[in-house]
């Protein structure tokens, strides 16, 4: 049998074995793996955060760290846009509160999928699973 034939074999299987899993409820998804590229169904906690879209996309809890530090310098700016003017005596910049608050809450959202991929990551460390591909199936 050629591979062709034998990774689509494999795929049918685990198509097969995802179908049984999530008819008995539990929530699961269908990925294939970064390294050789097969077929995996994960557990909801082996999967961190969902890696879909279009374009450049954040695929790891370092990645979203990063974009976390993004957002802390975006909440500094702002809050130095609102406080920098009342060092010049004249009254503060309360419109870039608007900044603030988004970079606080971008900085919450980023921080919280970091902390939840570092979580798969150990789980899928310990069951001995491997890491999801940057983009999903289903």
């Amino acid at each position: 049998m050629d591979k062709d034939a034998t990774r689509r074999r494999a795929d049918e299987q685990t198509r097969a074995l995802h179908e049984q899993a999530v008819a008995a409820g539990e929530k699961r998804l269908l990925t294939r793996t970064p390294d050789d590229g097969r077929l995996y169904s994960y557990a909801a906690d082996e999967i961190g955060f969902a890696r879909a879209g279009s374009g450049p996309i954040v695929t790891s809890a370092p990645g979203m760290l990063l974009l976390g530090l993004f957002f802390a310098a975006v909440t500094a700016f702002s809050i130095f846009l609102i406080a920098a003017p009342a060092a010049n005596g004249q009254d503060p910049l309360w419109e870039a509160i608007v900044l603030t608050i988004g970079g606080i809450a971008g900085l919450a959202y980023a921080v919280g999928l970091a902390l939840s991929e570092f979580r798969a990551r150990r789980i899928r460390r310990e069951r001995g699973v491997p890491d999801p591909s940057p983009r999903q199936l289903n």
